[in-house]
């Protein structure tokens, strides 16, 4: 004489399974799209700020040539490349940060984030509010 069953059929497992793998397809996307917008945002403030020490090199020597090297910021050499956009002149320059790795290929809407002297923020993606990249 068989017993009470204790346990879980091979079905209801398979349903616990398959409701696991739909939640985990839709919050993936999700996830991965945060990420994506966190790492933009760090890498944003991080521009600002070497802005910011153009602008104090400025105000002492009255020009941008020579300033200090950049410096990269945390979290974010891994996903980006700080770097001068062209060359620094005596009134202008133009910093830009430029996406490698996951990045770059998850990062389709904003691309390389730019700001210049005039502290004008561009990204290099055509057709996008670059205002929606900052």
């Amino acid at each position: 004489m068989a017993g009470p069953g204790n346990g879980f059929t091979l079905i209801e497992l398979m349903i616990v399974v398959a409701v696991i793998a739909i939640l985990a397809a839709i919050a993936y996307p999700s996830y991965t799209a945060h990420v994506v917008k966190a790492r933009r945002a760090t890498v944003a403030s991080c521009l600002m700020e070497r802005g910011q020490d153009m602008e104090r090199y400025y105000t002492t020597h009255l020009t941008y040539v020579s300033a200090p090297a950049l410096t990269q910021c945390d979290g974010v050499t891994d996903f980006y490349t700080l770097s001068f956009n062209g060359s620094v002149s005596a009134k202008a320059y133009s910093l830009q940060a430029v996406p490698k790795g996951a990045q770059l290929t998850r990062d389709t809407k904003c691309g390389t984030l730019y700001l210049n002297q005039k502290g004008e923020r561009t990204a290099s993606v055509s057709g996008t509010d670059p205002m929606s990249c900052w």
